[in-house]
C-alpha cells in the first residue's frame, strides 16, 4: 500500500496523438498512445483510462498529474500544465542522461532542443507554422505515392539515386511528386529524396541550437528508420532513438510530476 503513495502520471496531448505514462517511483508501470481526434478533453480521458487499465489502477490512485502538449490546458484532472519543451527534456534526460540535443518530429510540428549538462533546456527552436518537416508532410507524400506510411522508412533505404526535392512547401512538394512519378522515378528514390529534403530542413532550422552529442530523435517520425538515416547523414552524427520515441513528452511530464509530489511530501 505504501508503494501506491507515489503513483503519478504524465499526459501529452499532441495535435496527432495523445500519450499517457504512469510511474510509480522510478518504475514505468504503463503507457498508452491513441489518436487525438476531434475532442482534446475526450482524448485525455481515453488515453489515461487506457494507461490505468494496463496497470490495474484507477484515476483516484494518481497522486499527481502533469499535462503537456498543445492540448495541455484541456486536461481537467491535471494538477499542473507544462510546455512540451520542458517535458521532452525531462523525459529524454531520465532515460538518456548523456543526451545534449533532442530532435523531435511530431505530427504537426518539429523541434530541436539543446540540453545542458544537467539535462535542462539551454536553447530550442520550433516549427509549428508549416507542415513541411513534420509527420503531416510524410502523410501527404505517402498518399500521393500510394504507399503505407509505415513502409516509407524501409523503402527509402533501397533508394539508389535519391531525387532532388526542391519544394519546402507541402502543397508544391505534392505537385513535385506527381512530376517525378511522370518522369519514371522509382518510389524508393522519391521517398529517399523526401527524407533527405526533410532532414536538410531540420538541420537548417536547428543550426542556431547546434547538434551536440548525444543526439536523440523523438516523436512519431522517429520510428521511421529512413528519416533517422537521412538526419544522421545531414548532421554527420549518430542519432539515438528511444524504444518508444512517442512517449518522451508524457514520460517527462510524469518525471516532473514525481518531483512535484516529492516537494509536497517535503513540505508536509
Amino acid at each position: 500500500m505504501e508503494q501506491r503513495l507515489s503513483i503519478v502520471a504524465g499526459i501529452d496531448i499532441g495535435a496527432a496523438t495523445a500519450k499517457a505514462v504512469i510511474l510509480n517511483s522510478n518504475e514505468l508501470l504503463s503507457f498508452s498512445v491513441i489518436p487525438t481526434g476531434f475532442s482534446v478533453a475526450r482524448a485525455a480521458e481515453v488515453v489515461i483510462q487506457e494507461a490505468l487499465s494496463n496497470s490495474g489502477l484507477s484515476l483516484a490512485e494518481l497522486k499527481y498529474v502533469i499535462s503537456t502538449g498543445y492540448g495541455r490546458r484541456a486536461v481537467p484532472f491535471a494538477n499542473k500544465a507544462l510546455t512540451e519543451i520542458i517535458c521532452h527534456a525531462a523525459g529524454v534526460s531520465s532515460m538518456l542522461p548523456k543526451a545534449r540535443t533532442i530532435i523531435d518530429i511530431g505530427g504537426q510540428d518539429s523541434k530541436v532542443i539543446g540540453l545542458d549538462d544537467n539535462g535542462k533546456v539551454s536553447n530550442f527552436v520550433m516549427n509549428d507554422k508549416c507542415a513541411a518537416g513534420t509527420g503531416r508532410f510524410l502523410e501527404v507524400m505517402a498518399r500521393v505515392l500510394d504507399v503505407d506510411i509505415n513502409e516509407m522508412g524501409p523503402m527509402s533505404l533501397l533508394g539508389k539515386e535519391p531525387c532532388q526535392i526542391s519544394s519546402t512547401c507541402t502543397v508544391f512538394a505534392e505537385s513535385e511528386m506527381v512530376s517525378l512519378r511522370a518522369e519514371g522515378k522509382s518510389r524508393e528514390d522519391i521517398i529517399a529524396g523526401i527524407h533527405r529534403a526533410m532532414a536538410h530542413r531540420i538541420a537548417i532550422m536547428g543550426s542556431s541550437v547546434g547538434f551536440k552529442k548525444d543526439v536523440v530523435f523523438t516523436g512519431g517520425v522517429a520510428k521511421n528508420i529512413g528519416m533517422r538515416k537521412a538526419l544522421e547523414d545531414e548532421i554527420g552524427s549518430e542519432i539515438l532513438t528511444p524504444e518508444e520515441p512517442q512517449i518522451m513528452g508524457a514520460l517527462g511530464a510524469a518525471v516532473l510530476a514525481k518531483a512535484e509530489l516529492g516537494k509536497m511530501h517535503d513540505v508536509s
